[in-house]
């Protein structure tokens, strides 16, 4: 890596500042997906009424 030329050095930073600001995109997305399934995930009261059942289909 001694012998790496500045402009080498500098193409390679700036893939790794492209990839972070990729990565920095997407926290926001995986955060939100986790909180979704954490919420998704939890047991809920076995004889309450399901809203999602339509009368029809009763």
């Amino acid at each position: 890596m001694m012998n790496d030329s500045p402009e080498k050095r500098n193409e390679w930073r700036a893939i790794f500042y492209v990839q972070a600001r990729v990565a920095i995109l997407f926290v926001p997305v995986v955060v939100s997906l986790l909180i979704i399934g954490a919420l998704a995930g939890k047991d809920r009261d076995p004889n309450a009424v399901d809203r999602t059942v339509t009368g029809s289909v009763r």
